[in-house]
């Protein structure tokens, strides 16, 4: 978790530096999600996820120094600069893409999950999305489809409240809670989580990862959570107050967790500033790879494309 956050503090600077272009969605405030849940997969299952991605990367296991120069748009990154903050795919970790267009996610999911199924593996497709998303037909088309199938997929909700500037209960009609809707489709395992406690989160996470490979058909966790940051790095934040943030960032999972392992004796102060150095060290090197890692060449326009 402290990784993810550090990464994202420095992708931050290194957006108003203007090393990092374009847009810029930080996942501050939400690393209890992605460590949790991700801690639960095998190595042959699948993630695919939203364009608030890094967290889900780094969670994997991804480089984050290949992940750091794709941000920086050099031919050392993931897709060799190609793809960009919103596009991080490795698929030797199974991470089948952060994807920019809200809802895109789902089907390809739902494809990732089918290959398995028709394998006969006993793989799954982990797919993370935002309340935002499941404004959009791709949700509920998904959602029914993988019910009727029995895919081995687990859909991850992410609800930080907010879909880009409109908090959710501006735009959805159903309350304050989205897993009690997972029922119309028929998926019976639905449950919700507080997305602050990494703990609760994996084990939430176990518990349906164990029912979908049983063979049970989809699962479905919403897991409360609050991003700390704007929407992205162009949002200026105007539409909520400070004393929501405050409230949240109390909670904030890089504070309790730690502090839960001092107040049980688990950890001592001194390894955990060992694990904090250390992370630092490694972002710190991952910016200098970014760095020095050049520019794709122009020819590289003409590589990696469809005919």
């Amino acid at each position: 978790m402290y990784l993810i956050r550090q990464f994202e503090e420095v992708c931050g600077e290194m957006y108003t530096r203007g090393q990092i272009r374009g847009f810029l969605h930080l996942y501050i405030g939400e690393e209890a999600i992605a460590v949790g849940a991700i801690s639960q997969l095998q190595p042959h299952d699948y993630i695919v996820t939203h364009y608030r991605d890094h967290g889900h990367a780094l969670a994997r296991g991804v480089d984050p120094n290949r992940t750091m120069a794709e941000l920086f748009g050099r031919i050392g990154g993931l897709s060799k600069g190609k793809g960009g903050s919103m596009h991080l795919f490795d698929a030797e970790k199974g991470v089948m893409g952060g994807h920019a267009i809200v809802g895109g996610q789902f089907p390809l999911a739902a494809g990732l999950a089918l290959s398995h199924q028709y394998r006969k593996t006993d793989g799954i497709c982990l797919v993370f999305f935002g309340d935002g998303s499941t404004n959009q037909g791709t949700y509920h088309e998904v959602m029914n489809l993988a019910a009727v199938w029995k895919l081995p997929m687990l859909f991850f909700l992410e609800n930080n409240l907010y879909g880009m500037g409109s908090r959710f209960d501006r735009v959805r009609a159903g309350g304050e809670d989205f897993y009690p809707g997972a029922a119309t489709y028929g998926i019976e395992h639905a449950v919700v989580v507080d997305g602050m406690d990494v703990l609760a989160v994996q084990e939430a996470t176990r518990v349906a990862v164990d029912s979908i490979r049983a063979g049970e058909g989809p699962a479905f966790i919403e897991a409360k959570t609050f991003r700390f940051q704007g929407h992205s790095m162009a949002d200026p934040v105007k539409y909520r107050d400070s004393g929501e943030t405050a409230a949240w960032q109390a909670r904030d999972p890089i504070v309790t967790f730690p502090r839960d392992l001092l107040a049980q004796e688990l950890f001592s102060e001194g390894q955990l500033d060992d694990i904090r150095a250390s992370v630092d060290a490694e972002v710190a090197a991952a910016v200098k790879f970014a760095e020095d890692s050049p520019f794709p060449p122009d020819e590289e326009l003409f590589t990696d494309i469809y005919a």
